[in-house]
């Protein structure tokens, strides 16, 4: 297994795991504790996808150097890395800055209707998975 390939599969599959312990466990389960209001929610929630953020960039730009350095034939890492890659933009670009107005407006007391912005992100969430998936085990079987 060269370099590039070793590095892609490691950071695919850390990457991965980031994303399901905290967007699919933690997140959820963050209300459900004993004294969590919405508003200290919101903060830890805040806090946390921006950390979250902030790594998978990292991860992302790991994978593109891997991938441009790597040497697959076929277009099925490139197709799938790219798929993760736009999805985790598409959050950070245009769904994060909604939420944000959304949390700031329920933390400064606003009642408004429910916003369908968090559904989206959790779908892309959801995308991100599958393309993560499938690119770990793409680079493993092609390696």
């Amino acid at each position: 297994m060269s370099t590039a390939a070793a590095v892609a599969v490691a950071v695919t599959f850390v990457w991965l795991g980031m994303v399901l312990a905290i967007s699919f466990l933690e997140a959820p389960l963050k209300f459900r504790a004993p004294g969590v209001t919405l508003p200290i929610g919101l903060g830890i929630g805040r806090l946390v996808f921006r950390a979250l953020n902030a790594a998978e960039t990292l991860w992302a730009a790991i994978i593109v150097v891997a991938v441009v350095a790597g040497s697959w034939s076929g277009a099925m890492i490139r197709v799938v890395a790219a798929i993760a890659v736009v999805a985790l933009v598409v959050q950070l670009v245009a769904i994060r800055p909604a939420l944000t107005r959304r949390s700031n407006a329920v933390l400064a007391g606003h009642d408004g209707p429910r916003s369908h912005v968090h559904v989206v992100y959790v779908g892309l969430e959801v995308v991100k998975v599958i393309a993560l998936v499938c690119l770990g085990i793409t680079l493993l079987v092609t390696a």
